[in-house]
């Protein structure tokens, strides 16, 4: 399954770098794009994964990196 959101306030390009490498290696991420210019990311799941709780360990991890960024669920 993939799906795009929509972020708001992520401030820097190596931040987004930083998030998709981090989602990247998250259990049961396919693939991972995050996009500075467009303010939007895109999280391919494996099949069988819970997205709801791929996504909580997925805004976990981009509050570390980029802590007053949010991700429109």
């Amino acid at each position: 399954m993939k799906k795009t959101f929509a972020l708001e306030d992520l401030d820097c390009a190596n931040c987004a770098a930083k998030m998709e490498n981090g989602i990247k290696k998250l259990d049961g991420v396919k693939d991972c794009s995050v996009s500075f210019m467009t303010q939007r990311m895109t999280v391919e799941a494996e099949d069988g994964v819970d997205l709801d709780e791929l996504m909580k360990r997925v805004v976990k991890l981009c509050r570390k990196v980029e802590p007053d960024m949010r991700i429109k669920l």
